[in-house]
């Protein structure tokens, strides 16, 4: 691939990944008002501590079995890039219910999450907090899951907006959530007084999983919007579930769950191997994990846009709308454009470390735990860009299991053990963790890269 084979490319990419970058700050922006409003409470690492404990629990099992929904991303753009609308309203049918099945499972597992947070070595006062929150947060999970796979329609079908503005309204509805139940307020009114108990943790919790179920009002909406505007037909599409095709639905998007899961499960062990540091270095890792995942939301949403653009190649091809090169172009556009983010990232998280950290909380403690861990996440922006986007790429293109393959031997089999080994023997502590996370990002994005190549070689040999 040359630039000027990339150049055309790049414009109709950004296009789709602009919004999606604005709804997925969004997101994240609804993680860092949380884990600030939390940090404002007194002796915040307790509570800073036990909101990170609940929700790495309930990301590594959400996202990670809610991943297997990104099957959708080659599905239904290949759908779409064929101009098969029908078949795509059959896929986001089939995704639903897998959605709704999905999320029924995730509520059972996660009803257990207390029992093996109580056996965590871990303090009591931590914990205190932590359970109930994990139990607020399972509220929202089937909502979550159904947004995921409405998402995956209306991005594949280019109508990004929706998504954003959904993405950033739910931070308001977030905001007034958290202002109301973490803190506690009373009202007079008259001779009545209307009293809201200051509820902390659990309070954030719970305004998180209505949050959920906002974004997922507003997505359905948009959907059947869109469907009437351009007449994409959903409503008048067979209801009729086949289980090949939710066999075939699972079985693409199983090595991208699984991926997912090995990916925030090796950050969730590192928040277990911290907390039994102390609630100091735990709240620490939780603003260094929150400005590192802030930043990792844009080459996310490019990965994304990346995913459609290859699926949309992909069927044009098939179908001799396009040339056996455009798969290629569209891939190596969403590379280039995620690592050239990443690398502006590094440079913020290297000049200004403390500051950033301050954001999250006035505590001195926390933002001196916070810099060394900052500083290591400045490493690893670059790579984490890179690898993230070919995974996009390779999920466009059909291929989830080389990615699974990759994370999990670069996380599990080489990050994490180098990470406890400086952690434990170099007596480095959480920057320790942290540096075996570097070790294990820069290996996935190299290797991710060499199968991408591998893989475009192959899509224009086939075609």
């Amino acid at each position: 691939m040359r630039l000027t084979d990339i150049r055309p490319e790049l414009p109709p990419l950004l296009r789709l990944a602009a919004p999606l970058i604005a709804g997925e700050l969004g997101w994240m922006s609804m993680s860092i008002v949380d884990t600030s409003m939390v940090g404002r409470l007194p002796h915040s690492a307790v509570p800073m501590a036990a909101a990170a404990l609940a929700q790495v629990i309930f990301n590594t099992l959400a996202f990670g079995i809610g991943g297997i929904l990104l099957g959708l991303d080659t599905l239904i753009s290949q759908a779409f890039g064929a101009k098969e609308i029908p078949a795509a309203n059959r896929w986001l049918l089939h995704g639903l219910v897998l959605a709704v099945t999905l999320g029924l499972l995730l509520i059972v597992i996660l009803a257990f999450g207390p029992a093996v947070l109580n056996r965590m070595p871990v303090d009591r006062a931590v914990l205190a907090q932590a359970v109930p929150a994990l139990y607020g947060l399972n509220w929202g999970v089937v909502p979550l899951l159904l947004y995921f796979t409405l998402r995956r329609y209306l991005q594949a079908a280019h109508h990004a907006k929706p998504i954003a503005f959904a993405l950033i309204s739910a931070n308001l509805v977030n905001f007034i959530g958290d202002w109301l139940l973490i803190y506690g307020h009373s009202w007079h009114l008259g001779a009545h007084t209307i009293n809201i108990p200051a509820y902390q943790v659990v309070g954030s919790a719970w305004a998180t999983s209505f949050a959920r179920l906002y974004l997922m009002a507003v997505l359905l909406v948009a959907i059947l919007q869109a469907s009437r505007h351009h007449k994409y037909g959903l409503l008048t599409t067979s209801r009729r579930i086949e289980l090949q095709h939710l066999r075939q639905l699972f079985r693409l998007g199983a090595p991208a769950g699984a991926q997912i899961f090995v990916e925030i499960a090796v950050f969730a062990t590192v928040t277990a191997v911290i907390a039994t540091l102390g609630p100091l270095p735990l709240a620490g890792h939780e603003v260094a994990l929150q400005c590192a995942s802030t930043t990792f939301m844009v080459p996310y949403a490019i990965s994304s846009a990346t995913a459609v653009r290859v699926g949309h190649a992909i069927g044009r091809i098939r179908t001799g709308h396009a040339p056996p090169q455009a798969a290629n172009a569209a891939g190596w556009s969403g590379i280039l454009a995620g690592a050239a983010f990443m690398f502006f990232a590094a440079i913020l998280f290297l000049t200004l470390p403390a500051p950033i950290a301050r954001i999250f909380t006035p505590d001195r403690g926390v933002i001196a735990a916070a810099v060394p861990l900052i500083l290591v996440a400045a490493g690893f922006q670059f790579f984490d860009g890179i690898q993230t986007c070919a995974t996009g790429a390779l999920r466009g293109a059909g291929n989830t299991v080389a990615p699974f393959l990759t994370h999990f031997g670069c996380y599990w089999i080489v990050g994490l053990p180098l990470g406890i080994l400086f952690a434990f023997r170099a007596h480095l502590g959480a920057a320790g963790l942290w540096l075996g996370l570097l070790i294990a990002l820069v290996g996935a994005a190299i290797i991710l890269l060499s199968v991408w190549r591998r893989t475009t070689k192959h899509l224009v040999s086939v075609t």
